[in-house]
């Protein structure tokens, strides 16, 4: 990879997190008048349109220097955000999100054509300056840069050590401004930067020959300050003690700093305090590959506990029982890493309420809770879109109009909730609306119309069995077909998403009052605890999570319903799944496991009962695509490959 590639990986990132501040605090600022998230914004804005110039992005730059030059008004008093600018702002957001796609493409933004978009900010730019803006002119901001030697420094009024800090960018670096950044980032998370030569600005232009100097409040001592300055392509980086009332040095290096003041440093020594740094960004893919490395070990451990239960070896069984533990706390960490909040998704989410709201003339107040609730990034990924579409619907078809909400004397405004928190061994996710709830006779009426019941059945349906309707594929209650779709358009999607994921969903609804989306995943696909099971000589594996009870299986006790068997249990008939086609005939059924999908059971007849296992669950999309009724395959220790059983898709 070559320099500029790692550069780009690197420049994608933390412009995507520069990006999703953007547009929180725009979305934050459209509801009322905040200085902080002025000042959010404009530090946002300024960090993309720096990084962009030095990465050679310039349609990205040339529309975040326009943007930053419309935030610096608001920012200064000159003028304030109208409804109008907003949705223009927000609209540039769209494209410079448009162009980081195309950037990690391997792009470079120019297949991104933002001159609409900058026409549209100059031409207001003129309107409140009273100047016409063109596409040479500099902003006052460079003015000042490059006449401009004085060198500010912002005030601390903390009793940290300073320290005066000289970094030397190797002379064959391709990009002397991107590491001097790099090192201002790492030095800004352990203490205040009080002044910079050159300014922050400059090199964020690209005005930078490779040397930095500047002045740092920080107590993490010298050593912790080096090493977070020190990377590749810096040549050194010499470190001294300042005094309160010492400045920067406008030019040179001075003899202090190249020969060292040893003594002062031997006297600080015992009073600083050492800290490491603590956070690393690391590639995904990384992250993939150990947690395969680790699934290896989880699957020998499993092969060399069989084989020390078959040799009854004592020293093979304490270095098996030290292992075991290794591999246990490995894992555990490893999950944990993997680990990722909410807010991954959720801060995305205000924007598409917003704009939905917007588009259909509504009022929506859309809150969220629990966006540190944490899941694995396996999980994660599946579950962008079923949220964007029940959101969507949610202000689309649930909230009313705020004419209709008021007659109906509701407020103006609606109430979406969007909320997470764990629950035992899953996580659930609920999103609430004060709306109309669901029409339960235009559910059945548009069924019937569509041929999927009868009139008959449909007068028997109960509330709960007419709203799952609304999961069967491209069923909706939408009189008219729009950009948004009504509720119903997609939640055969959302559906699926959901149990591709282990997961499932359910739905309460009270007409007029509003209704309820539940959705409950597992933390973690990965690996799981399943039972094993022998059918037909055959190993079946079968989540625990889904297990109700194991039970004795007699065949004489079984009756027809239909075209399937059930079984009396409890005072509740079950329907009995053989599963003959998937393991073949067996005359030795003689237990029941008895598995449950939200309200619903049946059972599943088995030969033998094996016992308890924790498994690394390995999905089949990649290998022949998705199988109805296995969600993926695990390997037991003896080396045998072992189908795990969905269980929601049986149900």
């Amino acid at each position: 990879m070559s320099e500029f590639e790692a550069y780009r990986s690197l420049f994608v990132a933390e412009s995507r997190e520069n990006h999703e501040m953007l547009v929180r605090n725009m979305l934050i600022l459209e509801k009322g008048g905040s200085q902080t998230a002025i000042d959010e914004i404009f530090r946002s804005i300024h960090t993309l349109k720096g990084a962009s110039a030095s990465m050679g992005f310039m349609e990205m730059e040339r529309l975040c220097h326009t943007m930053e030059d419309v935030f610096q008004l608001i920012r200064s008093g000159s003028a304030v955000i109208s409804a109008d600018l907003n949705n223009m702002l927000l609209a540039c957001s769209d494209i410079v999100e448009l162009m980081l796609d195309d950037v990690e493409g391997g792009g470079d933004s120019s297949s991104v054509n933002p001159d609409e978009q900058v026409k549209a900010l100059k031409k207001w730019l003129s309107e409140h300056t009273g100047k016409p803006i063109g596409e040479g002119a500099k902003t006052a901001g460079t003015q000042r840069l490059a006449t401009s030697e004085k060198i500010t420094e912002i005030s601390d009024d903390t009793d940290r050590p300073r320290y005066l800090i000289t970094i030397r960018v190797a002379d064959d670096c391709v990009m002397k401004d991107i590491r001097a950044l790099l090192a201002i980032g790492n030095l800004e998370s352990l203490g205040t930067i009080l002044s910079f030569n050159p300014s922050r600005e400059a090199i964020d232009e690209g005005n930078f020959e490779g040397i930095l100097q500047l002045k740092i409040a920080s107590d993490v001592g010298e050593d912790a300050l080096k090493t977070a300055a020190t990377g590749t392509d810096i040549a050194s980086v010499e470190i001294a003690p300042a005094g309160n009332d010492e400045p920067v040095l406008t030019s040179g290096v001075s003899d202090d700093i190249k020969t060292g003041e040893t003594d002062k440093k031997q006297q600080s020594a015992g009073a600083d305090k050492n800290r490491e740094i603590k956070n690393l960004r690391v590639d995904i893919t990384q992250l993939d590959h150990i947690m395969n490395l680790v699934e290896d070990l989880v699957i020998n451990r499993g092969r060399l506990k069989q084989i020390a239960e078959q040799n009854k070896i004592k020293e093979l069984d304490e270095a098996i029982g030290m292992v075991e533990r290794s591999v246990s706390d490995l894992q555990s960490l490893m999950m944990n890493i993997r680990m990722i909040p909410l807010n991954h998704i959720f801060n995305r989410l205000p924007r598409v309420a917003r704009d939905v709201a917007q588009y259909d003339g509504k009022e929506v107040d859309f809150v969220m809770e629990g966006g540190e609730t944490e899941l694995d990034r396996s999980v994660m990924d599946g579950l962008n879109d079923p949220l964007l579409h029940l959101i969507r619907n949610a202000v689309n078809h649930g909230i009313e109009a705020p004419d209709v909400r008021e007659k109906a004397g509701k407020p103006r405004k609606g109430y979406v909730k969007l909320s997470a928190h764990r629950d035992r061994d899953n996580v659930i996710i609920e999103l609430i609306d004060d709306g109309a709830g669901i029409n339960v006779e235009k559910v059945k009426s548009k069924a019937v119309e569509k041929g999927l019941i009868s009139k008959e059945n449909a007068a028997t349906l109960t509330t709960e069995q007419a709203v799952d309707l609304l999961f069967l594929p491209g069923f909706s209650t939408a009189d008219t077909i729009s950009d948004i779709s009504g509720r119903g358009v997609g939640l055969d999607v959302v559906k699926r998403s959901i149990e591709a994921l282990k997961g499932s969903i359910r739905v309460e609804t009270n007409p007029g009052k509003g209704s309820r989306f539940e959705l409950l995943l597992p933390p973690t696909m990965a690996i799981v605890d399943v039972m094993i099971v022998r059918i037909n000589k055959r190993r079946l594996a079968i989540p625990i999570s889904s297990i109700v009870e194991v039970a004795n299986f007699k065949t004489d006790a079984t009756h027809r319903i239909g075209t399937s068997d059930a079984i009396l249990l409890r005072d509740e008939v079950l329907e009995i799944f053989l599963l003959d086609d998937m393991m073949g005939k067996s005359a030795d059924r003689e237990i029941l496991i008895v598995v449950q999908y939200q309200k619903r059971k049946c059972c599943i007849a088995v030969d033998i009962v094996e016992g308890k296992q924790e498994v690394v669950v390995k999905p089949l999309s990649s290998i022949i695509g998705n199988t109805r009724g296995v969600s993926g395959i695990t390997i037991l220790g003896d080396g045998e490959v072992v189908p795990v059983l969905d269980v929601n898709t049986m149900v």
